[in-house]
């Protein structure tokens, strides 16, 4: 027997976000705890989206104490706001980091700490079992694609790694994606969450198992950013593009739930450690990921034709070297990406320890093939 799990209800396009104030007002809420960031705060951003919420009678309170690789104290302080203002409902705005603390918010406003015990890894999930406050998810980027995802990352006091907190009740109950809110995103910023989103479909489409639709959903993903992400990066207000690369974002969550691979968790520690971009984190690293498969593995024809495959998606977008991992490398040096682990404070000395992090992190293990912590050490000594 196989079970699939698929997205939530999604508003897309043109009044997407005044859709959403509506339905928030049919569904008698009366005050919601927007979860952000700093820079959102700043932009405006937050205040557009709570102006826009409040025109239906709605209260917001604005949490935006949210780092960009979130930690659990982040979850603690948004959790207390969420009780202290007795809050009715979560609104999450922004990338990955707001959309994984107002998950998790769910979990530690209705659940007994600590918050450790609720790790996926040792079957956490299990003891998510108390009703929690309806969350609303609204991205300002295209890349994790978290507001259709069931899973927040939090790095944890206790450990310092990143560590998910899974359950099927946290996804989100409707995804708003108004493209408008993606416009102001900085060219490198758009360019590393795209990857991100690509990463996401790619390692979906070669995780072992039986999932065709998550197959279908990851290779049209992977279309879609090849098609649009340069056009983000370089004409920022094209909503067109910027609507199709949300979408690409949204389908790669929903196929990654087939899983990940090693690149992941190669990411992980980058972001733990040295706090570096998620995305950036995975363009740095996916090509010489996709190098150690290709030469280092030993392929079936299955996972022959699903590397060929792929290679056919760059060919179509003029991007034809001879191998996957020098297409990738290709198109994100193309898209402002700098190469180079030690470019971005990474010494040779801190490989060992990355290298044992990313091997304790779970992601590889739904990789193309399987991995040691020689062989992860190895990909980071290529990329540095």
């Amino acid at each position: 027997m196989q079970q699939f799990n698929f997205p939530t209800i999604i508003y897309f396009g043109e009044q997407a976000l005044q859709s959403l104030a509506t339905t928030l007002k049919q569904k008698q809420h009366k005050k919601a705890l927007l979860v952000t960031d700093k820079t959102l705060t700043e932009l405006g951003i937050a205040n557009k989206v709570s102006q826009v919420i409040q025109s239906q009678g709605i209260e917001v309170v604005v949490f935006d104490d949210v780092h960009p690789n979130p930690i659990e104290q982040d979850v603690e302080l948004g959790s207390q706001a969420f009780i202290q203002h007795h809050c009715d409902c979560l609104i999450a705005l922004g990338g990955g980091s707001p959309m994984d603390v107002a998950k998790v918010i769910k979990v530690a406003s209705t659940h007994p700490g600590p918050l450790a015990q609720y790790d996926d890894a040792i079957g956490g999930d299990k003891l998510i079992v108390n009703d929690m406050p309806a969350l609303y998810a609204i991205p300002t980027t295209a890349g994790t694609g978290s507001e259709v995802g069931r899973s927040g990352v939090i790095i944890l006091r206790e450990s310092g790694q990143k560590t998910i907190i899974f359950a099927p009740q946290l996804m989100p109950d409707i995804a708003v994606l108004a493209p408008e809110l993606t416009v102001d995103l900085p060219a490198h910023i758009t360019a590393a969450t795209g990857i991100d989103a690509f990463t996401h479909c790619l390692e979906a489409y070669f995780a072992p198992g039986f999932h065709p639709m998550a197959d279908g959903i990851a290779l049209e993903g992977m279309r879609l950013c090849l098609q649009y992400l340069a056009t983000c990066v370089e004409q920022g207000d094209n909503l067109d593009a910027r609507g199709q690369m949300q979408m690409a974002a949204t389908m790669g969550a929903t196929a990654f739930q087939k899983g990940l691979g090693m690149t992941h968790s190669l990411a992980h520690p980058l972001s733990a450690e040295f706090n570096t971009h998620h995305g950036l984190a995975n363009a740095l690293l996916l090509p010489f990921s996709l190098e150690f498969i290709e030469q280092h593995a030993e392929l079936n024809n299955e996972q022959k034709e699903k590397i060929s495959a792929i290679k056919q998606l760059f060919y179509r977008h003029n991007i034809d070297a001879d191998r996957l991992s020098q297409c990738t490398l290709q198109w994100f040096t193309q898209l402002g990406i700098t190469f180079g682990l030690s470019q971005h404070g990474i010494s040779e000395q801190d490989i060992a320890m990355l290298a044992d992090k990313a091997f304790d992190d779970p992601c590889h293990h739904s990789n193309m093939v399987s991995v040691s912590r020689d062989d992860l050490y190895a990909v980071y000594a290529k990329a540095l």
